[in-house]
């Protein structure tokens, strides 16, 4: 039976440590290792649980903290889903990829539309990539601990460029069509795991205490060269083990995005919600081009998440690693 949720916890939260990085040199980090060009330094922080902040909801509710995705960045909600349902945690494997993008993603891409405060204006849903991580020495991806956002808007509007034409079948003219309009890049992660988690939990920052000018640092995200199939630049379901021995080398190694790492800010206000289940879903905006920290944007739309793993030091012992799956989502509206 479940217990009553936590009202709060603590943990130390991994950030960029500004003194290591010589000025006029941008940081590097790997997508599939723990691997970065700076340095980290960790704080201590008070982690609010999300459950003592609202009520997850089944229909759509909008407009409160924690339910909507515009007011802090972040939203969750009870959201079971028929694919796990069909094929539990064994349905989320590398070798299923056709299978999750066939059947997993129509769930994503519905559940966007449902529960986003203007999704009766969604205009295209644009899935462009998944990523499944498990806390497993043998799996290619694993939880990330350190605090970051996944995509600056120079990667963010990248992301359009790449995959939006191919997906819908438009134009370059029609695609930079979609990007004068409001759009958006929106992870839906959800654990896939049979335990509640508590091994490695997701804590999430409200935007509204986020500096974005002293805060936010670019950082190139490198992704290991693989032999280019035809015209296939996807680099879903070809992950592999990176090699321990050369962490720190860039060899074998391409730019192919740009993230956010983050600063210490004694400011930043984190939430996660515990023990979380399959049957709930959370919503991270990694970029809104309605957002108030965007050129034109708009006050109190919430513009980013940063985000990250952290090691809950009141789990108990025994507990199941955690596994998860995030989808990561370009969503275009009619609205100007």
């Amino acid at each position: 039976m479940r217990q009553l949720p936590k009202t709060m916890t603590t943990a130390s939260i991994n950030y960029l440590d500004p003194t290591t990085v010589p000025a006029g040199t941008k940081p590097w980090a790997k997508v599939d290792a723990p691997a970065t060009s700076y340095g980290i330094v960790s704080r201590r922080r008070s982690i609010t649980s999300i459950r003592d902040c609202l009520t997850l909801h089944t229909s759509s509710q909008r407009g409160a903290f924690g339910t909507d995705i515009d007011i802090a960045g972040f939203a969750v909600y009870t959201s079971p889903s028929p694919y796990y349902a069909k094929y539990g945690s064994a349905g989320f494997t590398q070798e299923l990829d056709r299978q999750i993008r066939e059947g997993y993603y129509p769930e994503v891409e519905e559940l966007l539309r449902r529960k986003l405060r203007d999704g009766n204006k969604i205009r295209h849903v644009v899935i462009f990539d998944h990523t499944i991580r498990r806390k497993d020495p043998n799996a290619p991806r694993q939880p990330v601990y350190r605090l970051h956002v996944d995509q600056t808007p120079r990667s963010a509007e990248a992301r359009v460029r790449r995959h939006a034409g191919k997906a819908l079948g438009l134009s370059e003219e029609e695609v930079e069509g979609l990007l004068k309009r409001r759009w958006q890049l929106i992870n839906v992660w959800r654990s896939i795991g049979e335990q509640p988690v508590r091994d490695a939990p997701l804590t999430v920052v409200d935007f509204r205490t986020v500096n974005r000018e002293k805060d936010l640092v670019a950082v190139n995200l490198l992704y290991p060269v693989r032999p280019k199939d035809g015209d296939d630049d996807d680099d879903r379901g070809k992950e592999v083990l990176p090699d321990l021995e050369k962490l720190q080398s860039t060899e074998g190694y391409e730019v192919k995005g740009e993230t956010y790492a983050v600063q210490p800010n004694e400011e930043h206000k984190f939430y996660y919600l515990d023990e979380m289940t399959p049957e709930e879903v959370m919503f991270i905006k990694c970029f809104d081009s309605w957002g108030e920290d965007q050129p034109g944007g708009k006050k109190g739309i919430a513009g980013l998440t940063p985000h990250t793993a952290f090691l809950d030091e009141m789990a108990p012992e025994g507990t199941k690693p955690r596994e998860s799956i995030e989808v990561r989502c370009l969503v275009f509206y009619d609205e100007y």
